[in-house]
């Protein structure tokens, strides 16, 4: 949750930041960079709501089965009376499973569990490789934000700083191979469902503390860039029609100039009408052209 809000804070911090996105690394249409910090901020929130689901499976006990979920040689009332003391104990809001004889064989919380588990890293590992991406330069790279320097650099490129950014598959096989009424490798099914949550919430509290919370943005380059990419045509589509933004594109490549000097050099548009096509609510969202 404190990474999701850090990545709220940047969204809400860089809001008014114009830049160009990118499809396949190549220049597409103009965004802000609040937008795609956001984007970051609502995937772990996906990801929360994925773990609370998983959570209220993992509530379900099988106490009370004894053997293999039948509850043999227990009173009728043993799994219901040791469930609302467990409850008491915990204050966790634990149930019977409505089936002990499944509960007892079936290990499928656990690797859906673990499956949440192994989508929260990657997504995070996708988050990071963009915020690597985008931090990359300073001269020969992106350089569209600045991740704060945590480490020393390189022993032979004076002034270089760096920053610093197998159990799902243990889980899946230990889980099916139990055979019949009980799954004896439990154990290192819970073993490696511990060490994914406890390096999860390791890499999620260093990024918090150590990356997103001291990211800032070039946001002069980052306009630049705007202006000067050819994926500015698309956006300007509505204003100048397909046909002149066909040809600007054109131009703009071969005479390597910018599409904004060629629109205006063209009459097409007057420098104060582009300066108020390109705000960032102007440009980055659904419009009635009505």
């Amino acid at each position: 949750d404190e990474l999701r809000q850090s990545f709220a804070c940047k969204a809400s911090e860089f809001q008014s930041v114009l830049k160009m996105g990118r499809t396949q690394l190549q220049d597409a249409v103009p965004m802000t960079l609040g937008q795609e910090f956001s984007c970051y901020g609502d995937m772990l929130e996906e990801d929360t709501e994925r773990l609370r689901e998983a959570m209220a499976l993992c509530r379900e006990i099988n106490l009370g089965g004894t053997a293999i979920g039948t509850g043999i040689n227990t009173h009728p009332d043993y799994a219901g009376l040791v469930c609302r003391h467990l409850v008491a104990i915990t204050g966790l809001a634990l149930k019977t499973a409505p089936n002990l004889i499944e509960a007892t064989q079936d290990c499928g919380v656990f690797v859906q569990l673990s499956g949440v588990l192994k989508r929260v890293a990657v997504k995070l590992s996708k988050t990071c490789n963009d915020l690597r991406l985008l931090s990359s330069g300073p001269r020969a790279g992106l350089n569209e934000i600045n991740l704060p320097p945590v480490q020393a650099g390189s022993s032979i490129m004076p002034g270089k700083v760096n920053p610093v950014i197998g159990n799902d598959v243990t889980i899946s096989f230990a889980a099916e191979a139990g055979q019949l009424q009980l799954n004896a490798f439990e154990p290192i099914i819970a073993h490696s469902l511990f060490k994914s949550i406890s390096h999860l919430q390791s890499a999620c509290v260093t990024l918090n503390q150590r990356c997103v919370k001291g990211i800032t943005a070039n946001a002069e380059l980052l306009r630049a860039q705007v202006e000067n990419s050819i994926g500015l045509v698309t956006a300007l589509n509505p204003y100048i029609g397909y046909r002149n933004a066909s040809a600007i594109a054109a131009a703009a490549l071969v005479q390597n100039r910018s599409v904004a000097e060629l629109v205006v050099e063209g009459g097409l548009l007057t420098r104060e009408q582009l300066d108020e096509i390109l705000r960032p609510e102007i440009l980055t969202m659904p419009r009635d052209w009505r």
